[in-house]
């Protein structure tokens, strides 16, 4: 883990599909290596046909070799931290950016080993939920349900989509100056 005088390692978990430029995930991990964070952005094993076992067996592998202070998830990359969580309750970081997960059920059947997810844990106690007023994976009902679940702060963004690069997340500044803080 890090030392005084060092940076926080931070760790990205993109989602279904990744998250390849011009999404704000990609721009994320850029920046914060060209400031000295070390920063692991891994594309995970089959991203467009993901299967729960075998990107928690991943997650399980990076986490042991990385060590991580900090994690940035989004869309299917918070199911795999909640089944993570799962496994590993005691685990603890220093902090958890939690970004536009989905509901709790999904009929898309290229996802659906992650579903439904166990009950959401975000493993730190400086976490943040960031959900949008018009996620089509997620409503703003759901989201409620679920940031009481985490029992988190919660930022709501209005017409953000999915919060992805479809949606005009790109260069996402928040994301940089929330994680580094």
């Amino acid at each position: 883990m890090q030392t005084p005088s060092s940076k926080p390692k931070i760790l990205i978990l993109h989602g279904w599909g990744g998250s390849d430029f011009p999404h704000w995930q990609s721009w994320l991990a850029a920046r914060l290596a060209a400031d000295g964070y070390p920063v692991y952005f891994p594309q995970l094993p089959f991203m467009h046909t993901p299967r729960k076992k075998v990107w928690l067996e991943s997650l399980e592998q990076i986490i042991e070799s990385f060590g991580p202070d900090r994690v940035v998830c989004h869309s299917l990359g918070n199911m795999l931290w909640f089944w993570y969580a799962k496994a590993h309750p005691g685990a603890v970081f220093e902090k958890v950016l939690l970004v536009a997960p989905p509901a709790r059920s999904t009929n898309i059947k290229a996802i659906d080993t992650f579903f439904p997810y166990p009950k959401a844990a975000t493993l730190s106690n400086n976490a943040l939920f960031v959900a949008s007023t018009n996620d089509k994976y997620m409503s703003v009902d759901e989201a409620d349900e679920l940031q009481n679940e985490l029992n988190c702060e919660m930022k709501t963004v209005e017409n953000g989509g999915h919060l992805n690069s479809d949606s005009g997340y790109g260069a996402w500044q928040f994301s940089y100056d929330w994680i580094t803080a």
